[in-house]
């Protein structure tokens, strides 16, 4: 038996038009990597200038963080596809 909830497309209305979301879990690990290259490459930028070298190792340590967020993501998903017993799970392609 499966959770609707988590197997079925997530779909928000906006005005006139929908998003339709589906791998959840993958939109997820795809905004996580957007992320991290965006923190790093301000983060680098701001080494550039002595008065912003703190505020770039924040970014730094905020890039390392969301690295460690990256397999934590793909682990939900295996265990997530376990739990409600979709097929294949163990030959999915990780993100």
């Amino acid at each position: 038996m499966t959770d609707r909830a988590t197997s079925q497309p997530l779909t928000l209305h906006i005005g006139h038009e929908e998003l339709v979301i589906r791998g959840r879990y993958e939109v997820l690990s795809i905004v996580n990597d957007i992320l991290i290259a965006v923190w790093f490459t301000i983060g680098s930028v701001l080494f550039f200038f002595t008065s912003t070298t703190v505020a770039g190792t924040w970014l730094f340590l905020i890039g390392s963080i969301q690295l460690l967020i990256r397999p934590v993501i793909r682990l939900t998903r295996r265990i997530h596809l376990v739990r409600v017993g979709a097929r294949g799970a163990e030959t999915a392609r990780d993100f």
